[in-house]
């Protein structure tokens, strides 16, 4: 035969992808010509075929493939067939993989599976792993199992795998956070690591005794998982002691920084990161999304032109594009993602709701309860929105922003403004700086006409925050009560730390004309009516008239 199984083995192992995929189609097409060509070549070379179709990302195609394989594989003598399963141990089940000495048929449906779970296909990936015996399975194919089952909702079914895979290898960091997102608890995962067998000769406890790191991090995922953020921000610390400048623990600091509202010490430790590997984009939605809270518009357009010009293939990637473009051009935004805080912000909750949804049943975190209570409140659903902020304070006990969404759906209805104050006052009692608390009591007092007790609440934060929204709030209050300069010293105060700031320069708009004697509620049209005579009041009806 002039072209051989290795040529193209050789091919795929320096990737080149399309030159496999052309020589295959001469490969599979001079065996299928031939009739004295036995089953298992024409099965080989139609799984190498696969593999390049599988490489070029072309899964349709490989499935098609693989799937032919597989019938050749069926009329395979069989003392062929039992020669080659005795080659599993020998064998590698990537679907980028291929040993030209056997045929094993277990590897072939991990390919197939492989190639529908690249296609979101969920239920037929599970379906051809399902046919693969528990025993045979590898590593690399439980932890596969494992996510399948997870994205179906099959959770405890993917919890059994991702704790196989902990038995094989206590160091599958995936199968670590997955268990963890899951509730299970830290010592039932480190107690995995005692049944995993080493090669070294050193027994499974004096491994883990020299791993204490190991067990530190599961304790910090788990301790994150269940919302103890403060738990998992002081392990995530001890574990940056002894591994400085780890990319993956400030990203997992950043990210839980971010929950809590820490945003500053988030932004600095995602600057952080980015100075470390300037080509990294995991999370990098995450701080997209902490610039444009900020309205750093000049780092968040850099951070976006970067990670087009990474990979513009990555869903972080449509996320920071979306942020920026909500700015922008809202259409755009939800033409790229549909993310349940940009949803909100564009006024579509109901839609906002399945977003956040979809959120809480992979994770339920703080941020997911907050996008449910609020998208819920969008849309007058006071009922749900109150059982998702009861469902998060008992999940949270010890969470004043937990305490201050219930105080947040009280407030929305006049009858429950007093539970609402209590709820608040308490957020605050458990957590004195706790600033977003404080903003909600202000605006009640507000709305109840305790302006004054609004101003001696905020102006004890202004010491200490440097924060444009306290700014714009108190600038507010005092315009309300006819306090003007105050109000002026404050929407100015708020544009020097918050050039952007919308609220601010239409406040400030509106406090420029009540300080000239004009309704600020009028219609554009009448400002240009103005008295030329600043000692007389302007009449309004003869603005109109005019």
């Amino acid at each position: 035969m002039d072209i051989s199984k290795d040529q193209i083995a050789t091919l795929l192992d320096h990737d080149l992808h399309a030159s496999a995929q052309m020589l295959g189609c001469f490969l599979v097409s001079s065996t299928s010509a031939n009739p004295e060509t036995s089953p298992q070549l024409k099965a080989e070379n139609l799984i190498l075929l696969g593999d390049s179709l599988f490489r070029d990302r072309e899964y349709r195609r490989a499935i098609h493939t693989y799937k032919q394989a597989l019938q050749y594989c069926k009329i395979i003598p069989k003392q062929n067939s039992t020669s080659a399963r005795t080659s599993l141990s020998s064998r590698s089940s990537s679907p980028s993989s291929f040993n030209a000495s056997a045929i094993n048929e277990n590897e072939v449906k991990f390919k197939i599976a492989s190639c529908h779970s690249s296609l979101n296909e969920t239920r037929l990936a599970l379906a051809e792993m399902e046919g693969i015996p528990s025993k045979a399975r590898t590593l690399q194919m439980s932890l596969l199992m494992a996510k399948l089952f997870r994205n179906s909702r099959h959770n405890r079914y993917a919890i059994a795998c991702y704790r196989e895979c902990l038995r094989n290898c206590p160091y599958v960091m995936e199968a670590i956070i997955a268990l963890a997102e899951l509730g299970v608890a830290a010592k039932d995962i480190i107690s995995l690591f005692s049944q995993t067998s080493y090669k070294s000769g050193r027994t499974p406890f004096e491994h883990i005794d020299s791993n204490r790191w190991l067990q530190r991090y599961v304790e910090a995922q788990c301790c994150v998982a269940s919302n103890d953020y403060k738990g998992g921000l002081e392990l995530f610390a001890e574990l940056l002691q002894r591994f400085p400048s780890n990319i993956h623990i400030l990203l997992e600091t950043a990210k839980v920084e971010a929950i809590i509202g820490k945003s500053d010490e988030a932004i600095v430790n995602f600057e952080k990161v980015r100075s470390l590997d300037p080509f990294l984009i995991t999370y990098m939605d995450e701080y997209a999304i902490l610039l444009k809270g900020k309205s750093d518009y000049t780092k968040l357009n850099k951070l976006v032109h970067d990670l087009l010009s990474i990979d513009p293939t990555r869903p972080e990637v449509f996320v920071a594009l979306s942020v920026l473009w909500e700015r922008k051009d809202e259409r755009g935004a939800l033409s790229y993602a549909e993310k349940g805080n940009i949803l909100l912000s564009l006024k579509r909750p109901e839609v906002a709701v399945i977003a956040f949804r979809g959120a809480h049943d992979l994770r339920a975190d703080l941020r997911s309860y907050q996008g449910l209570v609020h998208s819920y409140l969008a849309f007058s659903k006071t009922k749900e929105a109150l059982h998702a902020a009861r469902e998060a304070m008992k999940a949270m006990p010890q969470s004043a922003k937990a305490l201050k969404l219930v105080g947040d759906v009280h407030a929305s209805n006049s009858s429950g403004r007093e539970k609402a104050k209590k709820f608040y006052e308490s957020a605050l009692r458990l957590e004195p700086g706790y600033f977003g608390a404080a903003l909600a009591l202000a605006e009640l007092h507000c709305v109840e006409g305790r302006n004054g007790d609004a101003v001696s609440l905020l102006e004890r934060y202004v010491k200490d925050w440097a924060d444009d929204s306290l700014h714009v709030k108190l600038a507010q209050v005092y315009a309300a009560t006819n306090a003007l300069q105050e109000a002026l010293s404050h929407y100015q105060a708020a544009l020097r730390l918050n050039p952007q700031n919308e609220a601010a320069k239409k406040g400030l708009e509106r406090l420029e004309k009540q300080m000239k004697g004009v309704d600020p509620d009028a219609p554009e049209e009448d400002e240009e009516n103005e008295v030329e005579d600043a000692d007389e009041e302007p009449d309004e009806i003869e603005l109109l008239r005019e």
